[in-house]
């Protein structure tokens, strides 16, 4: 399986394409896709999905989107797809750029398990507290200070995970960026700069890492607007 994904990365890795990005400017998982596109060089026309008009929730959404979420893709070829870390894979083998998916099985293998982590270690809690604090305000509704009192909890001890991993290597999945890197940008912002949670202070490599992911040009560029 990990050959032939090798082998079909290298034949998509030489096409060029750009895209169009149905999204919200303020979605973390818009802001996701937005960033692989800028690390591998690929242009995209941004077309903001309105959800005050509840946008995402027409006939028309739901044909590109069946969930009624975003963000999707469309390339003037017809080729859709939706779900930003199906995405962002897909973004990986395109246009130019850093490997953001090794090609070695070894290596590849070292990058599922850093995008488990991702996935399952921080993503749950870092997108809970973002809801909580960020996401329940915008919407005028209260944020539950002890469910983010728990969050935060339990996200604290997982980050003592990442010091050990951060502590023997310079990413996550060895010495090399990988999507899994990327993917803790949009939420790691929250938790880690808009909120005093003090999750860096006490772990210098958890630190140096998010410096050097969070101060990459690609992630400049779309943090604050796509």
């Amino acid at each position: 399986m990990v050959l032939s994904f090798t082998s079909t990365y290298s034949q998509w890795s030489h096409f060029n394409m750009s895209f169009k990005l149905h999204g919200l400017s303020s979605s973390t998982f818009t802001r996701s896709v937005a960033l692989v596109a800028k690390e591998r060089n690929i242009p995209y026309e941004f077309v903001p999905v309105d959800f005050k008009l509840s946008e995402q929730k027409t006939p028309t959404h739901l044909e590109h989107h069946p969930f009624g979420q975003v963000p999707y893709i469309q390339q003037d070829d017809g080729f859709e797809l939706y779900e930003s870390r199906a995405i962002g894979r897909y973004l990986a083998t395109q246009g130019s750029g850093p490997e953001l998916i090794p090609t070695d099985p070894i290596a590849y293998a070292k990058f599922e398990q850093a995008a488990s982590v991702e996935y399952t270690q921080f993503h749950p809690y870092a997108a809970g507290i973002a809801l909580e604090k960020v996401f329940k305000p915008l919407r005028g509704l209260e944020t539950n200070e002890e469910r983010v009192k728990e969050l935060v909890s339990v996200l604290n001890h997982k980050l003592n995970g990442y010091e050990i991993i951060l502590s023997k290597q310079k990413y996550l999945a060895g010495n090399g960026l990988t999507l899994a890197d990327l993917y803790h940008l949009p939420y790691g912002t929250i938790v880690f700069e808009t909120f005093d949670f003090k999750y860096l202070e006490s772990r210098p490599n958890l630190r140096r890492w998010w410096n050097d992911i969070s101060s990459r040009e690609s992630w400049k560029a779309v943090k604050d607007s796509i």
